[in-house]
């Protein structure tokens, strides 16, 4: 599984027009399903986000996790972060997960997350979808279970 995390002082996702989910301060995470994905991915994942120290304490040192600042999740599916741009103009998404074994993976990533006691908000999987933040940082990270 892939997670990219921006830390956000507010995001909102809307899928044809109509709000799916929305946060104030937190992290908006991107998570994509590679084919071969597991439990074992998800726990990494799930356990990674809910500790990473990336909110500034009174220092202005990255020391405080999301569940110390109070924050919140804004969880969006996001099969292209398998993309692969190595060869011609086109993305190939041959890395990506069948859809059916990727939504019961995001469904439990999502649901690993708010049994961490972390309020968390969905885009909807599969749906094209409108995604609006406002980054604060701007701080951006990328998570691989492989690597």
């Amino acid at each position: 599984m892939r997670a990219v995390i921006q830390r956000v002082k507010s995001a909102e996702v809307l899928v044809d027009g109509r709000l799916s989910g929305k946060i104030g301060k937190g992290l908006l995470v991107f998570v994509g399903v590679a084919k071969g994905d597991s439990e074992s991915d998800l726990t990494y994942l799930t356990s990674k986000i809910h500790d990473l120290r990336i909110f500034e304490d009174s220092s202005e040192k990255f020391n405080l996790s999301l569940r110390e600042i109070g924050g919140e999740i804004l969880v969006v599916s996001q099969f292209t972060l398998y993309g692969d741009c190595r060869k011609g103009r086109r993305p190939s998404f041959t890395d990506a997960e069948d859809p059916v074994l990727a939504r019961e993976l995001y469904e439990r990533f999502v649901i690993r997350l708010r049994e961490q006691g972390i309020s968390v908000q969905t885009g909807e999987f599969q749906a094209k979808m409108e995604v609006h933040l406002i980054n604060d940082g701007p701080v951006t990270l990328i998570l691989d279970s492989r690597r």
